[in-house]
Parts: C-alpha cells; sequence; structure tokens
C-alpha cells in the first residue's frame, strides 16, 4: 500500500483537486483506492457528496478512539463514491478541535499511520488531503506517508506559502528522523500571463529537481467535474487537466 500525503500550508492551491483527480485515475486503473480527508473545512467530503456532520463515523472518530484502532472501525467509517474501488474518510468540523484535545498528549502523531496499518490489505493506494495548518492532522499526515506531493499554485504569493511548507518538512523530518520524497507540484498555470510564466520560473530556479518538470493548466474542467462530484477524469477524461494528472502520475510512480 502505497500512502501520498498532498499538503501545503497554504489554501487555495489546488490540493483537494489534486487528491481527486490523482485518486480517480488510479481507480479507472483498477486499483483499490482511499481518499482521506483531514481538513476539518471537509472540501474534499463535500466534493462527493458526503456530509460527516450526517454520518455516524468519520476521521474524526478514528482519532479520538485511537486506543481501539481496528480494521473494522476503520472500514466502518468509510463512504463509497461513484467509482466501485474509490472510497473516502470523511472529515467533520470537530477536527478543529483535536489540537486542543489531543495536541499535548505523548504518540498523537501516529494514529493515522498506526490505523491505516490495520487495512494495509485492503487498498492500494492511500491520498490524504491536508489542511492548510500545521498541526496534529498535519502532523499525522505526514508521519503516515512514503511521499509528499506539494501543490503551488503559479503565483507569486503562493510560493511565501511554499517556504513555510518546506521548512515544516525540514523539522518534521529531523523529529521523524526520515527524508520526505517531496514533489513540488506546479498548479493553476495559465501560460498566457506574464506572471504565471515567473512564478513558475522562480520556482525552479529556488527549489530545483524538487519541482515537476511539468504543470497542471488552469482548466475549468476541474470545476465542473467538482458539481458532478466526481473525479474529472471519470466525466471529462480528454480535458488538458486530467491529461496533465495522468503525467504526474506517471511522475509519481517513477
Amino acid at each position: 500500500m502505497k500512502i501520498w500525503t498532498i499538503a501545503n500550508q497554504k489554501g487555495g492551491v489546488g490540493k483537494t483537486t489534486t487528491t481527486v483527480t490523482l485518486g480517480g485515475i488510479l481507480a479507472q486503473q483498477g486499483k483499490r483506492v482511499l481518499l482521506i480527508d483531514t481538513d476539518p473545512h471537509a472540501s474534499l467530503s463535500y466534493y462527493f457528496g458526503t456530509d460527516a456532520e450526517e454520518l455516524s463515523a468519520s476521521v474524526y472518530d478514528i482519532f479520538i478512539n485511537h486506543q481501539e484502532i481496528s480494521a473494522d472501525r476503520v472500514l466502518d467509517s468509510l463512504c463509497p463514491t461513484k467509482l466501485d474501488s474509490l472510497f473516502i474518510l470523511p472529515a467533520s468540523m470537530a477536527l478543529a478541535t483535536l489540537d486542543r484535545q489531543m495536541g499535548m498528549q505523548n504518540g498523537m502523531g501516529l494514529i493515522l499511520k498506526k490505523a491505516l496499518q490495520t487495512v494495509e490489505k485492503e487498498f492500494d493506494y492511500v491520498l490524504i488531503d491536508c489542511p492548510p495548518v500545521l498541526g496534529v492532522l498535519m502532523v499525522n499526515a505526514l508521519a503516515a506517508c512514503h511521499k509528499v506531493v506539494v501543490p503551488v499554485q503559479t503565483e507569486f504569493l503562493a510560493l511565501k506559502g511554499l517556504d513555510r511548507m518546506v521548512h515544516t518538512l525540514e523539522i518534521m523530518g529531523r523529529s521523524l528522523r526520515k527524508e520526505f520524497d517531496t514533489l513540488i507540484v506546479p498548479t493553476m498555470f495559465d501560460r498566457r500571463t506574464n506572471a504565471a510564466i515567473q512564478a513558475h520560473q522562480k520556482l525552479q530556479d529556488d527549489y530545483g529537481s524538487k519541482v515537476w518538470s511539468d504543470v497542471i493548466p488552469v482548466d475549468t474542467r476541474f470545476r465542473d467535474a467538482s458539481q458532478a462530484q466526481s473525479p474529472a477524469s471519470v466525466v471529462y477524461p480528454r480535458s488538458r487537466g486530467v491529461f496533465a494528472y495522468t503525467k504526474l502520475l506517471d511522475e509519481l510512480e517513477l
């Protein structure tokens, strides 16, 4: 089971779109895929029409009942999607209280990793959508993963947020005694604007080989797909955005 965390300490850079689209492509390739929403805003959950406030269990319950983690508890918390092999572990607003409730307790950074170990034979891939805030949830997502995907909008304010994320990965790496396999992914690239071209160039200048050699373009089909509550790879398989994410998946599999 491969676990990829999609993270950035800035909102609106394409984290949820990246999670959904990669997950959709993998599921269409016949892989069993679990998407985990660790953001209290629950954008990933709402994307698929899931409202965790109306469900009996969510990722919040995994944390609250962490001393009783089992495969059954994890599997019972999952919601189906329109793709037979794509599942979601939804978020709830209660996640916003976790740092206050559990932030100072020992071992709180490994709850998600332990939960996923109980279902490692059930899925081929796990993709974790992170909140844009460093706290218990992001720490758990980073501790659990094999690879970190950092989407970055190609505009200069987003590059400032990337600096914080890279610093966080350095600190977390020392704490966990692991070196993160990280790929920075330029998103929402509009080749018609000089600002996007210049921001992309600066990204490459500052981070070199950590930056994916290609880009995810601006594509209104992503917005249309969210209205259909289905990955863009399902409803708009020939769109340029899906083509770009398919190339990104090839890169991540190397």
